[in-house]
């Protein structure tokens, strides 16, 4: 008989590493295999994603990115290579996605504090420690406020260009004003670190560590007579003043972030005198609205017609749109700290904007 192709991979691993660093059959747990083909499944072995093929046309994976591209990157990050921890040393191959061995071995089992873009330092992560690595994002207010340091509010800057947090930072919507991932306005508090109760309290509480996929059934144990996860609700406040304060948070949160777009639309006409648009698939993501129609088309969503009319109040804002948008879990994460995010630069556009802020309450 043949075996396949998951028979194959799952013999192979058992061959080159040792039982303690791989993730084999416990009591009532997955075997081997099962293991293997979720993997495989995921997008952490999916070679032929953007993630890990962007650097092909370089040959390698240049240091800045593999940490968070390649498996080996990863390793020699954490000092599992046996190299210095929290530095990568020189590019990792291409073609290297993120596999067994980055995640099971002894320096990464240890591991239970990381640094975030901040500067700051979270630590009692446990299991999690592994995942915020990397799911943490790239940038932060720190690093906003370097950016627009000594610029008047709403004068248009040619120095500014916009600030990406990057992909999936899960971790710096979860660990909120605490890491300060987005960008916290002065003289504003912010939910801190969001603490689920056990079990799911962890990110391999709720996702499956192998094919990433969210565990919603057991959400249902809790948060009983629901029709789906994101009909839960968390708060008793009606943050988008619509009326209506039994739908799930997750409204909420796509009710402000749609209400923040309006209204960083309405700034960048009426203040920064360019107007602006958005898309979430094209790099820089903010483009200069050329036709008036509020929406980037194929021909506008590109590098040359990025938008290059910042202004510090309109970085804020846009900053906190993009850091709600990448994380499509902010719903679970951290629903109070990302609907603070958006309540503020909401308030804060329409402080010189034709911005309607009638009914809005920060939670």
């Amino acid at each position: 008989m043949k075996t396949n192709r998951v028979q194959t991979f799952a013999f192979a691993l058992l061959t080159a590493f040792s039982f303690s660093t791989l993730p084999v059959k416990a009591q009532d747990g997955p075997s081997l295999t099962e293991v293997v083909e979720a993997w495989l499944a995921s997008p952490h072995a999916d070679r032929t994603s953007e993630a890990f093929r962007h650097w092909d046309k370089d040959g390698e994976v240049p240091e800045s990115c593999a940490t968070c591209h390649s498996g080996p990157g990863f390793m020699d990050f954490i000092g599992a290579d046996g190299s210095a921890a929290g530095v990568v040393d020189h590019p990792a191959p291409i073609g290297s996605p993120i596999d067994c061995a980055t995640c099971h071995n002894d320096t990464a089992s240890k591991l239970d504090s990381v640094t975030f873009p901040s500067g700051v330092v979270m630590s009692e992560l446990g299991s999690s420690g592994i995942c915020m690595v990397c799911h943490q994002g790239r940038e932060s207010s720190d690093s906003v406020n370097a950016a627009i340091a000594g610029m008047e509010d709403d004068t248009v800057s040619g120095d500014l260009g916009f600030l990406n947090v990057h992909y999936r930072a899960a971790a710096a919507t979860m660990m909120g004003g605490s890491a300060r991932g987005g960008y916290q306005y002065d003289g504003k508090d912010y939910t801190q670190r969001f603490n689920h109760p056990a079990p799911l309290n962890t990110c391999v509480g709720c996702h499956d560590p192998h094919s990433t996929g969210a565990a919603t059934a057991q959400c249902v144990a809790c948060h009983k007579d629901i029709e789906s996860t994101k009909a839960i609700r968390t708060t008793t406040v009606d943050v988008n003043g619509n009326g209506d304060t039994t739908e799930g948070i997750a409204a909420e949160i796509v009710s402000l972030h749609d209400r923040l777009a309006q209204a960083i639309q309405s700034y960048a006409s009426e203040v920064a005198g360019t107007p602006i648009a958005y898309d979430a698939h094209a790099y820089p993501y903010f483009f200069a609205d050329t036709d008036g129609d509020g929406e980037a088309g194929s021909a506008e969503a590109t590098f040359p017609n990025r938008y290059q009319s910042w202004t510090p109040r309109l970085m804020r804002a846009a900053y906190n749109y993009q850091f709600v948008a990448k994380d499509p879990g902010a719903w679970v994460h951290n629903p109070h700290y990302a609907l603070q995010l958006l309540f503020d630069s909401i308030e804060s556009l329409s402080e010189k904007a034709s911005v309607d802020v009638t009914g809005l309450l920060r939670p």
